[in-house]
């Protein structure tokens, strides 16, 4: 089967059910009549930038990028890529550093995110601090956030 193909596969899957492990997310694949190694599940996670998120039937559950980043504006993506210098994680505090006088705009774009994981936000001149309740959840936003800016 074609990377494309399995990539989709596992999207898919992502989204119909709470996938909380790779060996989970193999076995669901393999049920699919795709054939699969743990090793090419762990470069697919890499390769899709997926990352997870609390569960509502299991604890964590993987997900994707486009499930709660979708909704943003390209517009508004591109102001978070502009303005972001750094994103660091300490345990359950994200901070993120932005150019002088850009905190109050990286804020507006994280609101606009609505992440359940934050509990509380507050922006700067240049930096944003966000609180989530655990340090697991604190470097899941990191991930995320991350990934925005990466593209």
């Amino acid at each position: 089967m074609s990377r494309n193909l399995r990539h989709e596969a596992i999207l898919s899957l992502i989204e119909e059910k709470e996938i909380e492990t790779q060996d989970e997310l193999c076995a669901e694949l393999a049920a699919r009549g795709i054939s699969v190694t743990q090793a090419t599940v762990s470069r697919d996670v890499k390769d899709l930038r997926l990352f997870k998120v609390r569960g509502k039937e299991k604890r964590f559950r993987y997900a994707c990028v486009r499930e709660n980043e979708g909704g943003l504006s390209d517009k508004m993506r591109a102001l978070f890529r502009t303005c972001i210098v750094s994103i660091r994680n300490v345990g359950n505090l994200v901070v993120l550093k932005t150019l002088p006088g850009s905190g109050p705009n990286a804020g507006v774009v994280i609101d606009e995110l609505a992440y359940s994981e934050v509990v509380g936000s507050i922006a700067g001149d240049d930096t944003v601090l966000l609180i989530c309740e655990t340090s697991e959840e604190g470097s899941g936003i990191a991930e995320r956030l991350t990934s925005i800016v990466k593209g």
